[in-house]
């Protein structure tokens, strides 16, 4: 029996030793270490409760800057919330109210807390905030409760410092070979088109096989992207970089409208390629225009995301299409088949799609 990818324990392993997730596991660990060691000298803050600070680490610890950031503020502030929500179940307390009711009470609160979608991280330690003062609080809430608070934002605080300080985490290389790879991927795709139509041996299930592919593909690289946009904010490795600011979510964006345009023609062929005879839908001269049209798409896919080196290849697409389009209007009127000009204007998608990266002012607009 096949274990499915997801339990694969090779692929647990490959997805742990990633060179990102070294460096931010040995980073969490060193900040974790340095926070604990500092803790004893947190101004109102009690020794005995240091083991916070290496927690406060962990909270605030994200693949980039941005996020640990904004993830340790959030943690913070549902701390706070949830210290004051324990601090007013401990005065129910004080006033007669059972420990159990006011336990219950307190996890509704912080349960019905954690839906405010503002706090983000910080939603998960409302209750837990609260829970903690309410039942470890002991004789002195008040300085617990201070000393709990102090020491986690100390601990982020630790955390947000190694994280910039310390080979900050930039993700704009990786997204940028993933979008590379979809690239070629869709390149690929739409050349194994051309040469299956042009052979006369177009499958409609292996295109869509295909296309369902570069669809599950696109999705994680989109998730990759944004995580390097983010990835470049407060970050000060960011200003050596020269790739513009923005040029990897439009390429995203144009390689998406690709894909979407590779499913539309992939549908069109398979209409137009059902009957028993590969010229019934489309006239072999067409036909051969068509696949001729579809592979200088695919080049001018494939073209790097640049002026000098998309140019050509648009100018080669445009003539190509223009070439198809002229068949067409050559056909007879009951030979003109509506699948026919989809197919064109698919392929219109995909050359519009490559357009702004053949200008001189491209790179301008991302920076």
């Amino acid at each position: 029996m096949k274990l499915p990818a997801s339990l694969d324990p090779r692929r647990w392993w490959a997805d742990a030793v990633t060179p990102d997730r070294l460096l931010l596991a040995a980073k969490t660990a060193a900040a974790a270490a340095l926070a604990w060691y500092l803790a004893p000298f947190v101004p109102l803050a009690q020794s005995e409760y240091s083991y916070y600070a290496p927690l406060g680490v962990l909270v605030s610890m994200y693949p980039t800057v941005a996020r640990s950031a904004s993830s340790g503020l959030q943690a913070v502030a549902g701390l706070a919330l949830g210290i004051g929500l324990g601090l007013a179940s401990l005065a129910a307390v004080g006033l007669g109210v059972s420990r159990i009711a006011a336990v219950a009470a307190v996890i509704l609160a912080g349960v019905l807390l954690a839906g405010v979608r503002a706090l983000g991280a910080g939603r998960d330690w409302v209750a837990i905030a609260a829970l903690f003062v309410l039942l470890l609080g002991g004789a002195d809430p008040d300085g617990y409760s201070l000393s709990y608070l102090m020491t986690m934002a100390f601990g982020v605080l630790v955390g947000v410092v190694v994280n910039l300080v310390v080979v900050p985490p930039l993700r704009v290389g990786r997204a940028d070979a993933r979008l590379s790879r979809l690239r070629d991927d869709l390149g690929e795709a739409l050349g194994g088109i051309a040469a299956s139509l042009a052979g006369r041996t177009f499958d409609p299930d292996a295109a869509d096989a295909a296309t369902a592919r570069l669809t599950g593909t696109l999705a994680d690289v989109r998730d990759e992207v944004e995580l390097a946009d983010e990835s470049r904010r407060y970050n000060p490795r960011s200003r050596r970089l020269r790739v513009p600011r923005g040029l990897n979510g439009r390429r995203l964006e144009a390689l998406s409208a690709t894909a979407d345009a590779t499913r539309e023609l992939s549908s069109a062929l398979a209409r137009l390629t059902a009957g028993p005879d590969a010229d019934t839908g489309l006239p072999g001269d067409a036909r051969r225009a068509l696949a001729t049209a579809i592979e200088a798409v695919a080049h001018l896919v494939t073209a790097p995301p640049e002026p000098d080196a998309t140019a050509a290849p648009l100018r080669s697409a445009e003539r190509a299409l223009a070439g198809y389009t002229d068949r067409l209007r050559a056909l007879e009127a009951h030979q003109e088949p509506l699948d026919a000009w989809e197919a064109a204007v698919s392929l219109r998608r995909v050359i519009a799609a490559s357009v702004p990266f053949s200008t001189s002012d491209a790179d301008a607009r991302g920076r």
